[in-house]
């Protein structure tokens, strides 16, 4: 067998983002390693926003029923190891190396070295997961050409769409709806959508396809209900469990509702320290669903918001859906490239007229609210320097 570079070595010295992609490279990649490897049941989770969050309910939801389960997911805050949850828990060091040892190894250094670090490690998580009897498989920021699309799935869940990584997918809710929609396979389950248009898309994009098409309703679930607001979720999150178990209904898959307690999603409207929520949500969609979690926690009182975000993404229209529910913005400096530049997001804060300053660090007697993308929620999280062994 060829040796490997170690893991760490080896995809660290991939480059995070491509602007030009060989869609067909990962499904070569892909050929040359299905021989090798079993496939769990799979469950593709596609959509703009409630990917990570309706997959780890699921994941969990199964995990706590006993079934060997494994979820996928991007991308992460703190360590690789998020990425791929193996039966409960991030997966080891060790874990990571051996399924990259046995990957490299099918693959050769050539098509390792070609592959992206989103298709490489997609399909790392295949080898880490083939003995597992499901995983959960959340797609980038796309659907068709996505490489978590190479496989064959049990179910399509698709969660809602809305405009996002426009560059990538087209500029209306149609082309983006149909870019991802074109992923689904024999079944595909749709959630609540704020556009109606997504729902004509995958009419027929399932007509085409000749996929059954199975839709969440608009319809009060008390004992779901009862035990999301036990757990202090936003409303968003209760929709998204709404949408895991109706997933798990359709594939016959065992799982209580009282599990629901069990799910950690970190990240996701969470309860950070007593006066301290994050949120890794980045576009107008999550930004709407999050200006109403924060008016129903918060009532009358305002928030800070630290932020920060990416050049691609709706910084003004984001901003103004926050308004009414923050008394100042902190912003906090992030570490990629791809960061708006400062000054257009001052004029942007002048022009709104919300007062700003630079992050510096939290007190007690105000409430924050972190919110831009994963690179705020991971700048804020060092520059608290928070101990997760402490949390």
């Amino acid at each position: 067998m060829q040796s490997s570079p170690s893991f760490e070595t080896f995809i660290s010295d991939k480059p995070l983002y491509y602007k030009e992609i060989d869609h067909e490279r990962v499904h070569k990649a892909y050929a040359m390693l299905k021989p090798h490897i079993e496939q769990p049941l799979t469950i593709h989770v596609v959509g703009t926003n409630g990917k990570g969050s309706t997959g780890r309910i699921m994941a969990t939801l199964l995990h706590e029923a006993g079934k060997k389960v494994g979820h996928f997911s991007s991308p992460h805050i703190m360590k690789f190891n998020e990425r791929i949850w193996l039966e409960g828990e991030d997966s080891s060091d060790e874990e990571l190396e051996k399924a990259h040892a046995k990957l490299y190894a099918i693959l050769g250094q050539e098509m390792s070295d070609a592959l992206s670090y989103f298709e490489y490690t997609t399909l790392l998580a295949f080898v880490a997961m083939e003995e597992l009897e499901v995983m959960v498989l959340e797609a980038g920021l796309g659907g068709e050409f996505d490489a978590t699309n190479v496989c064959a799935k049990a179910l399509s869940v698709i969660t809602p769409i809305g405009l996002d990584h426009q560059d990538f997918l087209g500029d209306t809710i149609e082309s983006i709806a149909r870019t991802k929609l074109n992923s689904i396979d024999k079944k595909a389950l749709i959630a609540l959508q704020v556009y109606d248009e997504v729902y004509k898309v995958a009419d027929e994009v399932a007509k085409e396809k000749g996929t059954t098409i199975y839709k969440v309703e608009l319809e009060p679930f008390d004992a779901l209900l009862s035990i999301t607001e036990a757990l202090g979720w936003a409303d968003y999150l209760y929709e998204n469990a709404m949408l895991a178990t109706k997933a798990l209904d359709i594939l016959a898959l065992p799982y209580k509702l009282e599990s629901l307690k069990e799910v950690e999603i970190f990240g996701r409207f969470y309860s950070l320290l007593p006066n301290v929520t994050i949120d890794v949500g980045h576009n107008l969609l999550g930004a709407k669903a999050l200006s109403r979690a924060l008016k129903k926690k918060y009532k009358d009182e305002k928030v800070i918001l630290v932020y920060n975000t990416l050049d691609d993404k709706d910084y003004e229209s984001i901003l103004l859906e926050f308004k009414e529910s923050v008394k100042s913005v902190e912003l906090i400096h992030i570490s990629t490239g791809r960061a708006v530049k400062v000054d257009d997001l001052k004029k942007v804060l002048d022009k709104l007229d919300i007062t700003y300053k630079n992050f510096d660090g939290i007190v007690n007697n105000e409430n924050y609210f972190v919110f831009g993308s994963f690179y705020v929620v991971e700048a804020f999280l060092k520059k608290i320097e928070f101990n997760f062994k402490n949390k």
